[in-house]
């Protein structure tokens, strides 16, 4: 689930909850790689036993990276995606369980947002396509260069979807590399493999959750498991709070913003399409021979200790002097149920609550206020207490209007600033005429940069000159277009037009929040319907609570409905949750997912039809199409009071599911036998290798093709229990269909710490409750918090930098010789404790003798 800014919230609020990886690297030898011997100890020092990946997180950047080139085909993708596996389960080494969970066939509820995020794609698609063309003419006619185009097929990342060609083929790729690893490598051999595939209904943390909530209701879980999970989705660290397993972890790439790109035009790096002049590509290395290499630096990933974030919890929500007692665990899923207020995939966040603006809080403070009235907590094992809920809503409705206004007050502020900070950057840049440049520009004192030694004293004055004289050329074009756009008149004491302005145009704010009449202008904008009419308000808010209700059980006890969903692109005010008490009752029982074409015949545009059985994709282009609604070319999108487009609502007419089924029924008939398989829904495969104490015994189940379906012995596999099914076809027998405990219908899962669970050691200390409020601050490395860390003092950077930029380049070989022989001296008789900085110090000095 996306929550936008959730992450950034929550590691600056609670920042020792994060600790970066310490990933071991795989040595070269001779020309031959030595991988990780992931038997050893895990160098994080701490042992994990289960490790869950939600694939799609590994999937979409493998195939279409945004910092890196991209794969040239199919190929490469799939080498690219096992490398990600492997680099992964170098750093976790799982020693029970490896899960790799590929979203399947989501519930209707989600499959709005898919919409939505498909049709942007190809939206965006087309819009980029058309805007290279646009400046490739303009940069050419004016003179400039630009590489030659490429007749290169775009990567449409749609193809991610349940149902594809693509999907189906990575499915299969996955059990080959599965298999190869279980034979290969000594890590694997003890460790139970499960791979849900796109086959298989659901999204892919979703399956994950449901395989631990099912495990954790069997008699011989352990209670002490500690598990990982990847993945790059805030809810993740929402769905393991509300597993209640006290030993739960998330590894994650670190976010780093304002990666530099390469610009999509000419490929250099520096600036974005709209800035690109066409400037001949510079020399990449002494030969040019970097010159189709692009920077990479590789990612790194930090893990999130959910164990830590509880003791952050435990501090905020622990209340005193309450009519009932204190249960954290309660608490915990309060806190849960809250944040969906923000932001989920399901419903709109509520207009009165943004994650900027400190809306959890503000829902915490008004929480612990209110509780003391409400006579218990708002949510019980996914279930929520509607009346208590509405008092929550009520007290932040009381506060809407000043909310509002102070969200226009900061919006105003903050414009300031931003314009203040922008003259200020351009006068910087200008700076006085007589200021030279180049090597002879002014340094100030002290910093790490240092001026270049002159190399060429007149080669660097005909170079200021010849920029002078292109600065005056500039600005006098600049002064001729003023003068044009004035009719030729002077522009002296002219107003300055909005197109002179420093600031970007912003589309007009109809509804006005922070001014009287609000509620008003934003229901008639928004819905088209005058804030009179009581019903259908009553109706939005009722549909809002019942996906508030979905959303929760969805978290605690699986999907309670695969056909509920919110029908408005925007939800009501807090202000508008009156008599909610009995507005929901209870969900359709027995409801059944699609099958994988017919969602993506829900999801797709009419521009990714290519990947459906041709009479289908005609049913999104033909114009006597009895859907063809739901395919428009073109769609508004509202900002929504956000600034980019990316931010705002895409209104897109919603899918009737009745429609979209009477329209399909005429041509499933024209389905191929491969196409019908895609269409199927499939089970989890689990994999095992020779060593594992359950071969023998799945070896004996297809001795004797057993032809139901036979429980696990717990005690053959790490306490996991299910049902195991022969696999229609086989790598190995080694590879057998697997089923999940199976539950009574209405059986709840308990949202409670399990008997023998035993609590992690506290990690905080007492300062570490301010530490979020204090800068500079690093996380710590590992799960150590005693381990040293190497640094480099001033004096040490500054060292490094003038070793770096020494003379020729005899004197650096000269210099390096001199490196290897000092630090060989160095390690045999030097004390740990002196720092690297004394050590190049030395080096230096002995270069001047």
């Amino acid at each position: 689930m996306g929550v936008p800014a959730f992450f950034r919230w929550l590691s600056r609020k609670y920042p020792s909850i994060i600790v970066h990886c310490v990933e071991e690297k795989g040595r070269e030898c001779n020309g031959v790689r030595i991988p990780v011997d992931t038997t050893k100890p895990n160098p994080n020092e701490v042992e994990f036993d289960n490790l869950y990946l939600d694939m799609n997180g590994i999937i979409h950047p493998c195939t279409h990276p945004e910092d890196k080139p991209a794969p040239k085909n199919e190929d490469e993708m799939m080498v690219a995606i096992f490398e990600y596996i492997d680099r992964l389960f170098n750093i976790v080494r799982p020693r029970r369980v490896l899960y790799m969970a590929i979203d399947g066939v989501a519930p209707r509820a989600k499959m709005n947002q898919q919409r939505s995020r498909r049709f942007r794609a190809s939206k965006e698609g087309v819009e980029l396509t058309e805007e290279k063309s646009r400046m490739r003419e303009e940069i050419i006619s004016r003179g400039g260069y630009l590489p030659p185009e490429e007749i290169k097929e775009r990567f449409d990342s749609n193809c991610i979807t349940p149902g594809t060609e693509f999907m189906d083929n990575l499915a299969h790729c996955l059990r080959y590399y599965v298999a190869d690893r279980l034979s290969n490598d000594p890590g694997w051999r003890n460790v139970t493999v499960f791979l849900s595939d796109a086959s298989v209904p659901g999204e892919g943390e979703h399956k994950i959750m449901d395989f631990i909530r099912r495990q954790r209701g069997q008699p011989h879980h352990d209670p002490n498991t500690h598990h990982c999970l990847c993945g790059a989705d805030a809810d993740l660290i929402m769905l393991g709070l509300a597993t209640h397993e006290p030993n739960f972890t998330i590894i994650r790439e670190e976010f780093k913003p304002n990666k530099p790109r390469p610009c999509s035009l000419c490929g250099q790096m520096g600036h974005e399409i709209k800035d690109c002049q066409g400037t001949a590509r510079e020399k990449q290395g002494q030969h040019d021979e970097f010159a189709d290499t692009m920077p990479v630096a590789e990612q790194e990933f930090i893990f999130i200790r959910l164990c830590v974030l509880r003791e952050y919890l435990a501090r905020e929500l622990t209340m005193a002097s309450l009519p009932f007692t204190f249960d954290f665990e309660r608490s915990v899923d309060d806190w849960v149920f809250m944040c969906f207020f923000v932001g989920n995939d399901f419903l709109p966040h509520l207009p009165s609550l943004e994650i900027r603006e400190g809306a959890i809080d503000r829902l915490v403070n008004i929480y612990k206020d209110v509780v003391h009235k409400t006579g218990g907590y708002l949510t019980q094992n996914g279930y929520v207490n509607l009346e208590r809920v509405e008092m929550i809503m009520q007290a932040v409705g009381v506060a809407e209007d000043n909310i509002f206004k102070k969200r226009k007050e900061d919006d105003e502020s903050f414009k300031r600033r931003m314009k203040e900070k922008r003259k200020r950057m351009k006068a910087e840049q200008q700076g006085p005429a007589y200021l030279t440049t180049g090597q002879f520009a002014p340094h100030a004192l002290g910093r790490r940069d240092r001026p270049e030694p002159v190399q060429n004293a007149r080669h660097q004055a005909y170079d200021m000159r010849m920029h002078s004289r292109e600065q005056h050329n500039k600005d006098a074009a600049q002064s001729l277009k003023a003068m044009m756009r004035n009719g030729g008149a002077e522009n002296r004491g002219v107003k300055r037009k909005a197109e002179d302005s420093d600031s970007e145009p912003e589309p007009e704010d109809v509804v006005r929040l922070w001014e009287e009449g609000w509620k008003q202008r934003y229901y008639k904008t928004k819905f088209d319907v005058d804030v009179m009419d009581e019903d259908f308000r009553k109706k939005v808010v009722r549909s809002y609570v019942e996906g508030l209700c979905w959303v929760l059980r969805y978290y605690y006890q699986g999907c309670a409905s695969w056909k509920w969903y919110f029908p408005f692109h925007y939800a009501p005010f807090a202000s508008d949750f009156k008599d909610i008490k009995d507005m929901f009752t209870e969900f359709e029982k027995g409801t059944k997912p699609f099958k994988p074409l017919e969602q993506l015949m829900g999801v797709f545009p009419a521009a990714s039809g290519n990947f459906l059985p041709e009479t289908w994709r005609t049913l999104m282009t033909s114009p006597v199409s009895s859907i063809i609604d739901f395919y428009p070319d073109d769609f508004a999108i509202d900002l929504n009071g956000k600034k980019y487009a990316w931010q705002g609502v895409a209104l897109l007419p919603f899918v009737d599911e009745q429609r979209l089924r009477a329209a399909l029924a005429d041509v499933y008939a024209d389905l191929t036998a491969e196409e019908v398989k895609r269409n199927s829904l499939g089970s989890d495969i689990l994999f095992i290798s020779k060593s594992h104490p359950l071969f023998d015994f799945i070896h004996e189940l297809y001795r004797t093709e057993c032809p139901e379906g036979t429980e696990i012995p717990a005690e053959l596999c790490h306490g996991i229990q299910g049902e195991l099914n022969l696999d229609d076809n086989p790598i190995l027998p080694d590879k057998v269909k697997f089923k999940d405990p199976q539950y009574a219908d209405g059986f709840v899962f308990k949202a409670v710490l399990l008997p023998g669970a035993k609590i992690p050691n506290k990690v905080l200390k007492p300062g570490d409750w301010e530490k979020g409020n204090r800068e500079p601050w690093r996380p710590q490395l590992g799960f150590n918090p005693n381990r040293q860390q190497a640094h480099l003092g001033q004096s040490g950077f500054r060292a490094l930098n003038q070793f770096s930029n020494s003379g020729s380049y005899a004197a650096e070989q000269k210099n390096q010789e001199k490196i290897a022989s000092i630090s060989l001296s160095l390690s045999l008789s030097l004390s740990l404790s002196l720092s690297l900085s004394l050590c190049v110090a030395l080096i230096l000095k002995l270069d001047d003798m």
